[in-house]
């Protein structure tokens, strides 16, 4: 373990020596079996390198399914960070220094390009390490904490859950770090704007409400997830289990209590002093800060005025679109009229029951299993693992978006799950459940990770890289396929359609407005509601995200238009589809974008252009 800290002047220097490393080389031929030594080579170097961060993570761990570190959580702190720092520093110059690229095999050429990348956005990073909301409404320490013990931390023995009690013990000192990584970013002047702390303080308490918090009679979320657990463990007789229960609670009350408590003292403290300002150029050099983040997040050098202005533009033509479908249907009244009737008309919504939630879950249920029956019309490959729909959980349902996707477990323990938030059903219109669940399901977020994970013959790096654009802008694109496939009949699902592309669009204008020009939280709601048909919550509810998410939200659109992009480059260049004559194939094109897992935008094109030019030849 190295403990050091280096200086930004030092960090510098360091990465323009390693950059400089190896930088001039002379043309050589290499043998085929030069080829391959010094591929093995790389590639050990790769899993090396990976299996070494994998142990520095518990949680990632426990993701993948490796139980080595059960009963441990990440460990937070600024310090861990400067040794990651220092390690990726290391392994940079290893790499330069014993690695000759121009003896790698392409995919491994591919692999080294990545990795590089990769290294120098973490060194780049750094600086901006504490510019983010550890605790915000969408993904903060206070609700993934629990949602990591509900969701991950799996119980097959009753080491298992020997191991759940310690991880719940261990939260005390979790929230220590975190509240030091609070108090730090306070004293740069980083501090959520105050609507956060509402939400997240509720959400922080309702965690801590329950048995054994109190005698309500109903089960905390935590305690009810570990009771569930452990009454379906094979090998442990009722006084284990019981024994098992009674330290849990245990744990609960002197642990769990007591951080939960900790934290939200200090987010009271930190609400007093927090203001209204709401995009991050309120911080010292945020503008510095914002560019980093889109160029991290679209992998492109789009600037923010650029971004604006491709929203604007997109804006306008998806509204051109929406009214050719208003005017199918007959509505009389200009399209934001007809926004109003697709917000308060009561038959685009099921009712806020739980019949109403059950209906919709059967309805994403059922929109998935239809389009797995047609996967072969799109795909080569296709993933092993299963997926699954289930609602958000009430413990974070009110706070997090609507919806989302997360990973299957490597080993096949645990499904690909869509989770669809149902909190209020007023922001999940059926119009728009068909788009919704190709994006997250099938054929987007499942088919893209999934495969990836299940990728042979490349790094695990690569099989869990995550380059936002390429991984959002893949879940939008997959909400259009299916409306080539015959899908959207209704015209209001199409409509449904339209409805997410325009909101992917309008965040290309109110996430560089809030952050680059000075726009106030107000501006984004009002602008909204003006040029999109969704409701007030799930307007309030995303201006909120893209607030404490800084350029997350541009990733989308950007990475659609581009895939798009080289799907019309492919289709011209290869004279067509091979209905018409031509050589492209829809399903080849598919396996191209996805065979080397998640990549920046640019080595997308350089992978396409390379296809297109070997169909040529063929």
């Amino acid at each position: 373990m190295i403990h050091r800290f280096l200086p930004r002047a030092a960090v510098v220097a360091a990465l323009l020596l390693v950059l400089a490393t190896g930088a001039a080389r002379a043309a050589t031929t290499y043998t085929p079996e030069q080829i391959a030594a010094e591929s093995a080579k790389a590639n050990a170097f790769f899993e090396r390198v990976f299996n070494e961060a994998v142990d520095r993570s518990p949680e990632f761990q426990s993701q993948l399914g490796i139980k080595k570190d059960y009963d441990k959580w990440d460990d937070n702190s600024d310090a861990h960070r400067t040794e990651d720092l220092a390690l990726t520093l290391e392994h940079l110059a290893e790499l330069k220094r014993t690695i000759n690229f121009d003896a790698l095999d392409h995919q491994t050429q591919l692999s080294y390009r990545l990795w590089v990348r990769q290294a120098e956005r973490g060194v780049e990073g750094y600086k901006w390490r504490l510019y983010n909301y550890p605790v915000n409404q969408m993904f903060g320490q206070h609700s993934g904490t629990a949602a990591f013990l509900i969701n991950i931390h799996r119980i097959g023995d009753v080491k298992d859950a020997e191991a759940y009690i310690a991880r719940l013990h261990g939260i005390k000192a979790r929230f220590d770090t975190l509240i030091i990584g609070l108090e730090a970013r306070r004293e740069k002047g980083i501090v959520p704007p105050k609507f956060v702390f509402p939400l997240v303080i509720a959400s922080s308490q309702g965690i801590i409400t329950g048995e054994p918090f109190d005698h309500s009679g109903k089960p905390s979320a935590l305690l009810e997830d570990f009771s569930k657990k452990i009454a379906k463990l094979p090998d442990a007789d009722p006084a284990t289990k019981e024994r098992l229960l009674t330290s849990a609670k245990l744990a609960l009350t002197d642990s769990v209590r007591p951080a939960y408590e900790s934290l939200i003292g200090e987010l009271k403290a930190l609400e007093q002093i927090a203001t209204d300002d709401d995009g991050v150029w309120k911080f010292q050099n945020g503008g510095d800060y914002y560019n980093f983040a889109l160029r991290s997040t679209t992998t492109t050098d789009l600037t923010a005025d650029q971004i604006h202005e491709i929203g604007l533009k997109e804006v306008a033509r998806i509204h051109g679109e929406m009214t050719k479908i208003k005017d199918q249907v007959g509505f009389k009244g200009d399209l934001p009229a007809f926004f109003k009737y697709l917000r308060e008309d009561p038959k685009f919504y099921f009712p806020n029951t739980p019949e109403g939630k059950a209906a919709y879950l059967e309805g994403a249920i059922k929109i998935i299993d239809t389009m797995r029956g047609r996967l072969d019309e799109l795909f080569l490959t296709k993933p092993r693992a299963s997926i699954v729909v289930k609602a958000v959980e009430p413990f974070r349902e009110r706070e997090s978006g609507g919806a989302f996707y997360q990973q299957p477990a490597i080993d096949g323990s645990r499904p690909g799950t869509y989770y669809v938030n149902l909190y209020e059903m007023g922001a999940v219109p059926k119009y728009e459940m068909e788009a919704l669940a190709y994006h997250e399901g099938i054929p987007g977020h499942h088919m893209q990770i999934a495969i990836a994970q299940e990728l042979t013959g490349i790094p695990k790096f690569r099989k869990f890289g995550f380059y936002t654009a390429y991984v959002e802008g893949w879940g939008l694109y997959c909400e259009r396929i299916p409306k080539e496939m015959g899908f959207y009949a209704d015209p209001y699902s199409d409509f449904g359609r339209l409805s997410m592309e325009l909101w992917r669009a309008a965040r290309l204008v109110v996430d560089t407005g809030l952050h680059a020009k000075h726009w106030t939280r107000q501006q984004v709601l009002d602008w909204l509601h003006t040029n999109t048909p969704n409701s007030d919550r799930d307007i309030t509810t995303e201006t909120n995200r893209y607030i404490v998410m800084a350029g997350q939200a541009t990733a989308y659109k950007i990475g659609m238009m581009k895939i798009l992009e080289l799907r019309e480059l492919a289709t011209a260049e290869l004279g067509g589809d091979k209905a018409h004559g031509g050589k492209f194939d829809l399903r080849e094109f598919h396996d191209v974008v996805l065979k080397d897992g998640a990549v920046p935008l640019d080595i997308l094109e350089e992978n396409v252009r390379a296809w297109i030019a070997a169909k040529k030849k063929a």
